[in-house]
């Protein structure tokens, strides 16, 4: 299976956002480069929000070229099996904690943004993942800070799409 494949299988079983769903998959039907940054018409990235162990502060990184606090996350990789492994991977390479573990049940949430040329759109798959306690952060090249804020700290901090990510992490973790 590719990743586009398991993109599609992923989309397929999320169960909400429906209009944005269904634009990533006729995105991806249109685009089979559409996992790839190359893909200038856009292309699906994977993030994950980093909660604390204590499940009660969530680990945002001062993104170095946006200047913004956001999740960890990116681009696909040809080395992803999976839309999970994208977003596990590029959440424990910008956190620097090893151990992250993805909440069950597929992503929490789909977030739709637009990015400078020469590409258009990034079609952000979001997970959210639980550090393990005692997980200690590591600032990456891709960031210029990196700290952790209580839930309702991260409206002082963010733009809309990561309050919107807190508060669905929030309910899938109260789902839990």
């Amino acid at each position: 299976m590719t990743l586009h494949d398991d993109a599609v299988l992923v989309l397929e079983k999320y169960e909400d956002q429906a209009e944005l769903r269904q634009q990533y998959l006729d995105h991806l039907a249109a685009h089979p480069d559409g996992m790839w940054k190359a893909c200038t018409a856009g292309h699906l990235t994977a993030s994950a929000l980093v909660v604390d162990a204590e499940r009660g502060r969530v680990l945002l990184t001062l993104h170095k070229k946006l200047k913004m606090w956001l999740q960890m996350g990116g681009h696909c990789e040809s080395g992803d099996a999976t839309v999970a492994d994208a977003a596990l991977r590029e959440a424990t390479e910008e956190s620097g904690i090893k151990g992250l573990t993805l909440l069950p049940g597929g992503p929490v949430r789909l977030d739709r943004h637009p990015i400078p040329a020469p590409c258009h759109w990034h079609l952000d798959v979001q997970y959210a993942a639980i550090a393990p306690a005692g997980a200690v952060e590591a600032i990456s090249d891709e960031s210029d800070d990196l700290r952790w804020f209580a839930y309702d700290e991260v409206a002082d901090v963010a733009d809309e799409s990561v309050v919107r990510l807190v508060e669905r992490t929030r309910a899938a973790l109260a789902a839990q």
